[in-house]
């Protein structure tokens, strides 16, 4: 799938598989499989935001997905995310989706929406969200209805 289908017709929750498309390199070439690996992986969509159109430096529409979480001592200390233009060149992929009733926890940016936590049921999404502290942030439960496409850019007021 090209960059902009994932940014319009995937939802936030959901594992994204990103490749360049080429062949993993031996272990022993390091410096190649670094590169490789930064091409080349998974992580789940958390955030969209449109693009801005006109004027000097028009931008285009983005999403971002969650790598990884390091944390020492039950406490994060580095979270690894990704920002993708729609105009990325790499492949990807929708491996799943959120399940059917699970809670997300979600904040608007802008016109855009951030996945702050996903939850199994309501009661749990409501948990977290009254422990972490987020004051904008709300909760919507994940139906089986089709797809509405986001927006892909954000229009100038006049």
């Amino acid at each position: 799938m090209l960059a902009s289908d994932i940014y319009r017709l995937a939802p936030l929750g959901a594992t994204i598989r990103f490749s360049n498309g080429g062949p993993r390199p031996p272990d022993r070439f390091r410096r190649k499989l670094r590169a490789w690996e930064e091409e080349n992986g998974s992580g789940t969509l958390v955030e969209w935001r449109p693009g801005r159109d006109g004027g000097l430096s028009p931008l285009p529409a983005t999403f971002g997905l969650h790598i990884a979480t390091y944390a020492s001592c039950g406490r994060p200390v580095l979270v690894i995310r990704r920002i993708y233009s729609i105009a990325s060149r790499l492949d990807f992929e929708i491996l799943g989706r959120p399940t059917p009733g699970c809670a997300l926890v979600l904040s608007r940016c802008g016109e855009g929406e951030e996945l702050l936590h996903a939850g199994a049921d309501a009661c749990e999404a409501s948990a977290w969200l009254a422990r972490s502290g987020y004051r904008d942030a709300t909760i919507a439960i994940v139906s089986d209805t089709a797809i509405v496409p986001r927006p892909l850019v954000r229009r100038r007021a006049a």
